[in-house]
């Protein structure tokens, strides 16, 4: 009888140390596991929340050189129910601006001076908050030397990025002040 309790009582140890090693060994994925299955939730949540429009575009050939760069002008709707900071548009979103055929991403232009290469932001912000908020509106500017010719055939391309992976695009016609 005292076989039968002692190989017992080995089982019952060892089925209590097979368990506490199990638990030490799977409890920390699965803790890891639900944080990245939380971040990933809140990320998509972020995505599904954040939405805008493009309502309009306008370009003006100039010429085509860096000296005197072709302007566009995007207006834009926060058309989402997520606000968007400000800073968060001029300093981590990316424009893409030019023909077609061949087109650059431009950087933000603090300065506002227009150079070609450059984009500058100005919000129609109802509240001065400094938020893009839904349904208020962002006016992009671009000053490119890629803006095509009317006469060249090739349409201006624009593509807006904001920091969370939300992109629209636009192609839209340019026109020449010139007259030619």
């Amino acid at each position: 009888m005292s076989a039968e309790t002692f190989t017992t009582a080995m089982f019952l140890i060892t089925a209590v140390i097979a368990a506490g090693v199990l638990i030490n060994a799977v409890f920390p994925v699965v803790y890891t596991m639900a944080g990245t299955f939380q971040s990933a939730t809140h990320e998509s949540d972020q995505r599904l929340r954040t939405d805008f429009k493009i309502v309009t575009s306008f370009a003006n050939y100039n010429g085509g050189s860096p000296q005197n760069p072709g302007v566009a002008q995007i207006w834009m709707k926060n058309v989402g129910s997520s606000r968007i900071p400000l800073s968060d548009i001029t300093n981590r979103s990316d424009v893409f601006a030019g023909a077609d055929s061949g087109f650059d991403r431009l950087t933000y232009d603090y300065g506002y001076s227009g150079n070609s290469g450059t984009w500058t932001a100005e919000l129609y912000d109802t509240n001065n908050n400094q938020y893009w908020d839904p349904g208020e509106t962002l006016l992009i500017t671009v000053y490119t030397d890629k803006i095509p010719s009317p006469s060249s055939g090739d349409t201006v391309y624009f593509q807006f990025i904001l920091p969370d992976g939300i992109w629209r695009s636009t192609d839209f016609a340019a026109f020449n002040p010139a007259g030619s």
